[in-house]
């Protein structure tokens, strides 16, 4: 019988990870990440999850004269936040990980 060596220790490998990845997905949720723009005067905070939290817009950047420079600075700052926020969050998956990957054949998570 051909079968899979050390199928236990592969399974208790993989639950290890999955508990780990869990406890980074919770320290996640909890971590605030701020994108600004337009030199401060526009602030998205994002939790390590990347959901959208708190915008901050300083009310000398609004003007009903120039509503497309507001909305430019409110995506500028949302994406710097989000693309941080993306960034911990590969890390910190990847050190979750880290050790056990190489040992998991035909497990890929990509963008770690």
């Amino acid at each position: 019988m051909g079968g899979v060596p050390n199928m236990s220790g592969m399974m208790k490998q993989i639950q290890k990870m999955q508990e780990r990845m869990a406890q980074v997905q919770a320290s996640l949720e909890a971590k605030t990440i701020v994108g600004e723009s337009g030199g401060g005067m526009v602030k998205a905070t994002v939790n390590g999850k990347q959901q959208l939290i708190k915008l901050q817009i300083e009310k000398e950047v609004v003007t009903p004269d120039d509503i497309e420079m507001l909305e430019d600075l409110l995506i500028a700052a949302v994406n710097k936040a989000m693309e941080e926020a993306s960034k911990i969050a590969q890390e910190e998956m990847s050190k979750a990980t880290s050790g056990m990957m190489p040992n998991i054949p035909g497990l890929n998570f990509p963008g770690l």
